[in-house]
């Protein structure tokens, strides 16, 4: 159920330059998170308590209201496939975070799948035309490192008791939505018009791209170990490139598939976590009863008879 965010996160490209009416990314991002944030918080008429309304407010500015602007600059300055490929840094940020916030001790299995999933992702959608700028790289990074802070403090908060991930998700979305107000205002202006189509696309990036997508994602930071769920991230420009190839007739090439199939097996390797071996020894030492002490210098193999009845249930 988690990993089907990320996934409709991937649908997020074709949406845009099939539905909706160019240059206004960020006022997309607007009605993506403000109103999934409103219906959610109408729905669960659940408002933030005490010391959870900076909380809130954080974790909706790092996830949306930060997240957006940025990856817009990296979409602007950067072919989109390098701008997916530095996105794929998230798993790799949020294992350092996990040691940083989380006090977790380092995993050497979860920074090689990591980069594992970088190297995939990025065989798959960066092309020969790819080119590279610092403002737009540093844009990505600032995106990816964003989220996955955002992740590590949602992981580190937890849900306050009571609160349920609907609740929890649409204060993120709604804080989100009011930090890209006066953003999107400033940088595009005016909004759109909006035909038939763009209200179809607007109407998918909000109500499933957003409200419920991000009702899954928050519910499952929240109930899984922080780098599994960073590592899922990787379904959104593997999606991406799908939706390209059977949509837009966009070729996949064998270097492509390569990159599925290094990516894919990221994703799964991050859903395990390796067992440490244990410094005991589990085999029981041989000819010895639950009920006999292994210290004893008693000849286990004496024929002496109980002395009583109580000796007798003893030794049996």
């Amino acid at each position: 159920m988690t990993a089907s965010a990320p996934v409709v996160w991937g649908t997020t490209f074709v949406v845009t330059t099939e539905l909706l009416p160019a240059g206004h990314p960020l006022f997309a991002g607007l009605l993506r998170a403000l109103p999934a944030g409103l219906i959610a918080l109408a729905i669960t008429r659940a408002l933030p308590r005490g010391a959870w309304w900076p909380k809130a407010a954080a974790l909706g500015v790092l996830n949306i209201g930060v997240l957006f602007p940025l990856l817009f600059v990296a979409a602007e300055r950067l072919p989109g496939g390098v701008a997916a490929t530095l996105s794929a840094t998230q798993p790799l940020i949020v294992a350092i975070l996990a040691v940083a916030v989380l006090r977790q001790r380092p995993s050497v299995w979860s920074f090689a799948w990591g980069i594992t999933g970088v190297v995939g992702v990025g065989l798959v959608v960066i092309g020969p035309d790819a080119g590279f700028d610092t403002v737009g790289i540093l844009a990505g990074l600032g995106g990816a490192g964003s989220m996955a802070l955002g992740v590590t403090l949602t992981k580190h908060w937890g849900r306050p008791q009571g609160v349920g991930p609907t609740a929890f998700a649409g204060w993120q979305l709604a804080a989100g939505g009011l930090f890209l107000a006066p953003v999107t205002f400033l940088f595009e202006g005016a909004p759109p018009a909006i035909d038939a189509s763009a209200a179809l696309g607007y109407l998918w990036l909000g109500l499933i791209g957003g409200l419920v997508s991000y009702v899954l994602w928050v519910r499952g930071v929240t109930t899984l170990p922080v780098t599994s769920v960073a590592v899922l991230v990787l379904l959104s420009p593997i999606m991406a490139a799908l939706l390209g190839a059977v949509l837009l007739g966009q070729s996949l090439g064998p270097v492509q598939l390569v990159g599925f199939a290094l990516a894919l097996a990221a994703i799964a390797a991050g859903q395990i976590t390796p067992k440490k071996k244990s410094t005991e020894d589990p085999t029981p030492t041989k000819g010895l009863t639950s009920t006999e002490d292994p210290t004893s210098t008693k000849d286990s193999t004496s024929t002496q008879a109980p002395k009583s009845s109580e000796e007798r249930i003893t030794r049996i």
